[in-house]
């Protein structure tokens, strides 16, 4: 075909918003079309469950909405067409339509960034106190409890779970976070770290129920108890699951797209259909760099794939793959936990600091003789440096002989303070 004259991108979110930014970067100055669901302009997702939750300040303001861009920077300098409120309800591919309450939206190109939409829990459906995290309405309606004193349960020992029991520790709060699984943490970070990760809920005296399920959210009209598969009760004002999300792919049946835990994409993060490029939480791709099919849900991914798509999407011909090491990080009570590589590892070892009573450990991630992956807790000085390791397929030896240098010269530095 021509070159593309209209791109459309369905999904307001950092990954649509990186599509529409990196489109006039590259020189497009054909039509953008950019479709929510939500009838906010894009935000930024992770203070939703950190800063944003948090108490007041010493002003007594509590922290700002994080949008990402007004809209009159949307409309008038990246000059977008911004139809907010309105979900994408279907997609003709052969036609080049994107269906839009009563619209038919034609492209040219098109970046599908619709995320991700969180799990919930049957049976609760109208319970005042319940809540996922997901949306920025989810966390408005999250915070307004925490600040009424809310006593807290958090069922999902994931990252979102935990920054939310944390949240509500800090504000001097009951906490109490439910997995059902005997180990957290373990697809993110495999068995032995997450353990170590969990542990930091008791320190802060957050209290962590495993290994046992939820069989029932009870209350007249609100919230009053979470009662578990032992027949253990625990009384809540608060309520937040956090058991994961599910590719928001719903309005694509019939669209020809192959669906699989996602949008399936190629390297390039192409869909197999003509003008057609999935980015963020609802991508399934090859990633070439790790070797590996992946989904992932963190910002770092969403940005970057977002800007590729988009280029790709306007210029298939010089398509060009995305490779990434991911990354992620998740801040607890006064803790930093990032993650980089792949958690599927022949072996994981602690190479920097004790999980039982330290404040900064280092655990490393091989795969055969290859470094995969990272982990650290307070080690902002350390985590970059294994990631590009990675990126370029460091040998396993030479990460722990790295990290033993790394390891004496924090050692030499603390003695010498």
């Amino acid at each position: 075909m021509t070159d593309p004259r209209r791109l459309v991108v369905v999904g307001a979110s950092l990954a649509g918003l990186r599509a529409v930014e990196a489109a006039r970067k590259t020189g497009f100055d054909g039509e953008i079309v950019l479709i929510g669901a939500e009838e906010h302009l894009p935000y930024d997702r992770p203070p939703l469950s950190k800063a944003f939750l948090g108490a007041a300040d010493e002003s007594g303001e509590l922290a700002e909405v994080p949008f990402f861009r007004t809209e009159q920077t949307l409309r008038d300098e990246l000059d977008v067409d911004v139809r907010l409120g309105t979900p994408a309800t279907a997609l003709d591919t052969v036609a080049r339509r994107v269906t839009v309450g009563d619209d038919q939206i034609a492209y040219d190109a098109l970046v599908i960034a619709t995320g991700a939409h969180a799990r919930l829990i049957p049976g609760a459906e109208g319970l005042d106190g319940v809540h996922p995290l997901r949306t920025l309405d989810d966390s408005l309606a999250v915070r307004d409890k925490l600040e009424a004193g809310a006593r807290t349960v958090v069922i999902g020992a994931g990252f979102i779970g935990s920054e939310i029991a944390s949240t509500a520790r800090k504000r001097g709060l009951e906490a109490t976070i439910i997995e059902a699984l005997p180990t957290p943490l373990v697809r993110a970070t495999g068995h032995e770290m997450g353990a170590a990760i969990a542990a930091l809920h008791e320190l802060n005296g957050a209290t962590l129920r495993c290994g046992v399920g939820v069989s029932a959210i009870e209350g007249d009209g609100k919230v009053e108890r979470v009662v578990l598969a032992d027949g253990t009760t625990i009384e809540a004002d608060l309520v937040v699951v956090g058991i994961g999300v599910i590719p928001s792919v719903g309005w694509l049946e019939g669209s020809g797209l192959t669906i699989d835990n996602g949008i399936v994409c190629d390297e390039n993060l192409w869909t197999g259909v003509p003008g057609v490029y999935a980015a963020g939480d609802v991508a399934n791709w090859l990633n070439p760099t790790l070797g590996e099919r992946q989904r992932m849900e963190n910002w770092t991914a969403a940005a970057e794939q977002g800007a590729a798509a988009a280029r790709n999407a306007l210029d298939p011909e010089n398509a060009r793959p995305y490779g990434t090491v991911p990354y992620f990080w998740s801040d607890w009570y006064d803790v930093r936990i990032q993650f980089v590589g792949s958690p599927e590892a022949d072996e994981v070892r602690l190479v920097d600091g004790d999980p039982g009573g330290g404040d900064r450990w280092v655990a490393l991630y091989r795969r055969g003789d290859r470094l995969i992956g990272a982990l650290t807790v307070n080690g902002q000085a350390e985590i970059m440096k294994y990631r590009v390791q990675i990126m370029k397929g460091g040998s396993w030896d030479d990460a722990l002989a790295f990290a033993e240098k790394r390891r004496i010269a924090h050692e030499e530095k603390l003695a010498a303070v």
